[in-house]
């Protein structure tokens, strides 16, 4: 199993109404991409300085399945959005 872990930090002048779009577009994603088999993401409640924005936090059943997920183009049309709303974003995968 493979867990893929991504953090998120947004523009100072990301609207609510993109983060509600972005929000969607990773909410269906677990409908579409067979290769997903677990798969949170919500908004942080601490907002201390150190912490990120948004957090994700799904499972594959290995490398190659989270390769597929990555490259799958409605995964991609996430991808997009996240790059003109995001000022960072950092992951890691690892096995468990």
């Amino acid at each position: 199993m493979i867990t893929h872990v991504v953090l998120f930090k947004f523009k100072q002048e990301t609207s609510e109404a993109e983060i509600q779009q972005l929000a969607e577009g990773l909410g269906n994603l677990p409908q579409i991409i067979e290769e997903i088999r677990e798969f949170r993401f919500g908004s942080d409640v601490i907002r201390s300085e150190r912490s990120y924005d948004l957090g994700l936090i799904s499972s594959f059943d290995d490398l190659d399945a989270l390769q597929r997920y990555q490259i799958h183009p409605e995964h991609q049309k996430v991808v997009a959005l996240v790059k003109a709303i995001a000022a960072s974003v950092v992951a890691v995968d690892f096995a468990d």
